[in-house]
């Protein structure tokens, strides 16, 4: 029975792997491989035709020293003067921003806390309109002939970046008059915050009412960040959060597929622009109706995938002469600090995707941080969780462990008993079954309580790979990187002897081809760790430590010395 029960750890276990690769594809973006779900195809993720106000097409990206999507050129009156197109940075303490004055895009923002390689002076680049990667920010209005992100603006004088003994910083910019509107565009940048507060002032300059539409988009090639590493998958391309569907993942693909399927209007949520550890964001006031749209279009051989857009369109409304009307909205470009993501918007944490554990992922951040908060090393704070789950499972794990030295204590009596009568296969299960009655022995009893802690330790798993704030933490010695492999692959390598140790501890399979199972499959587990951040296998180390120690306590207790059974392949 010690084998079936071997047997069935082993089918749980594939279909285990099975699982978490199907939702690993839904996770960043892919289909589903076992368990898809339909999808429903819309042409141009449009605003339904019964929606007289929204609008039927956006002026596309700008097609500038990267080119973007297919331009759309915006007429200019003749008698509105021509400003000189210019760029214009402005900083607080953590942001360095460049906007084009033709629209006053955003078209680079610099983080300055975070470098691109542990040891760089420069400061990481999120936001681009370089040869090699467009990322931009872009708003204007349509509905007419009036100021798009296409229109020069007038840059107003002013400070630039942040002085001593300030809280904000402004950067305002102004539209020439088109089509009987003046567009004012004032960025607000806070110290210490990574949302910038983007004003948008629609004035009625002519003789007639205006019914304007106000759009703001973001605008991505399909390249994957830097650093990049095919061992382990996150998701990169644009997301939408409404309340009527929650957090949409778009994949590039999908997107260039027209298989998208986001609600077509809303009046609460954001758009977004995900990657690995950070995100941009376009934040409207809540119930402020507006029209979601994802697209994509290419430009030739010279830049492939670029780019995909997704959009927020809100009608303002009718403007009569002389007045205006001003629209607060917000734009976050920076790190997925989760804390600072909740007290922005409802749903904006999300785009710290944890993926389908996420209701055990955020206690488990939570608690990882209180954690941090009084060690201060994200790796001992990894090692310190590891620890308490343990203790909280320590019961469950017992259970388990003493099941399995009952077992191992019976072995001997099983594997004689086999010998007997390994000619009557029908006979031989019955007697099995009858010491398992005389002893009150369970061969499952191990299965339950490890198959309980499985998603803990997944979700957990995916706080470790999300969380930016491992992102270059150093450990001790030669960990100087948690977020990246092991320079020396010494924690891989323990990791791999631990599993090791662990299957040692255990009684072997009866069966030879399970035993040699038993050796091959941790084996085969432990390479891909080699390749993975060093904090993920410090987690993983720490736990088979941990296991192992526990193990071998109960064995102990209940008069099962520990025996090291060794492989044999011949």
């Amino acid at each position: 029975m010690n084998d079936i029960r071997r047997t069935i750890l082993w089918v749980i276990f594939a279909f285990s792997l099975v699982m978490l690769w199907d939702k690993w594809q839904v996770h960043n973006g892919h289909k589903a491989t076992f368990f898809p779900a339909p999808q429903t195809q819309t042409a141009g993720s449009g605003a339904p035709a019964a929606s007289q106000e929204l609008p039927a097409a956006v002026p596309d990206a700008p097609q500038d020293a990267a080119a973007a999507l297919t331009q759309v050129d915006t007429p200019t009156a003749p008698d509105a003067p021509t400003a000189p197109r210019e760029r214009v940075t402005v900083s607080n303490d953590v942001l360095r921003l460049t906007f084009d004055s033709e629209g006053g895009s955003l078209i680079k923002s610099e983080l300055l806390r975070y470098t691109e390689h542990q040891g760089d002076t420069e400061p990481l680049v999120l936001m681009d309109d370089s040869a090699s990667h467009v990322y931009l920010a872009q708003t204007g209005l349509i509905g007419g002939n009036f100021p798009t992100h296409k229109t020069v603006m007038h840059v107003v004088p002013g400070a630039r970046a942040l002085a001593d003994g300030d809280n904000e910083v402004q950067l305002r910019l102004e539209s020439p008059d088109l089509g009987g509107i003046k567009l004012v565009k004032t960025f607000t940048l806070k110290r210490g915050a990574y949302d910038i507060g983007v004003r948008h002032e629609v004035v009625n300059t002519g003789s007639a009412p205006v019914s304007p539409q106000l759009y703001l988009q973001l605008v991505r090639d399909g390249n994957e960040p830097a650093g990049t590493t095919p061992f382990y998958s996150t998701f990169t391309g644009p997301a939408v959060y409404t309340d009527e569907k929650k957090y949409q993942k778009l994949t590039f693909k999908d997107i260039k597929a027209g298989k998208v399927d986001i609600p077509a209007e809303s009046t609460t949520g954001y758009i977004a622009m995900v990657q690995h550890y950070f995100t941009s964001a376009w934040l409207l006031p809540e119930g402020m109706r507006r029209a979601l749209r994802v697209d994509a279009a290419d430009i030739g051989a010279s830049a492939p995938d670029c780019c995909y857009r997704v959009q927020a369109i809100a009608p303002l409304g009718e403007i009569a002469p002389g007045q205006t009307k001003a629209v607060e909205a917000r734009l976050f470009t920076g790190p997925q600090l989760e804390k600072t993501l909740e007290a922005l918007a409802p749903g904006l944490e999300l785009v710290k995707d944890y993926g389908w554990l996420t209701i055990l992922a955020k206690p488990l951040y939570w608690l990882l941080d209180k954690i941090h908060s009084l060690l201060g090393n994200w790796g001992w704070s990894i090692v310190g969780l590891v620890l308490l789950l343990k203790i909280a499972f320590y019961w469950l794990n017992a259970k388990a462990y003493s099941s399995m030295a009952k077992m191992k204590a019976l072995n001997p009596r099983i594997q004689d008993m086999r010998t007997r009568l390994k000619d009557k296969p029908q006979q031989m299960q019955q007697e099995m079954m009858r010491i398992y009655r005389e002893e009150k022995v369970n061969p499952l009893g191990g299965c339950l309580p490890i198959m309980i802690q499985i998603p803990v330790f997944i979700a957990l798993y995916w706080v470790l790979l999300s969380t930016v704030e491992m992102r270059q933490a150093p450990w001790i010695g030669w960990i100087h990187d948690l977020s990246t492999k092991d320079p020396y692959f010494i924690l891989p390598l323990l990791m791999t002897l631990s599993t090791l140790l662990q299957t040692a501890l255990n009684p072997a399979p009866p069966d030879p081809m399970q035993a040699k199972m038993m050796w091959i499959m941790p084996l085969m587990f432990s390479v891909m760790f080699f390749m993975f951040p060093a904090g993920l296998v410090l987690y993983w180390l720490t736990n088979n430590l941990l296991s192992i120690a526990q193990q071998w306590l109960i064995n102990t207790r209940m008069g099962v010395p520990p025996q090291f059974n060794l492989p044999k392949f011949r």
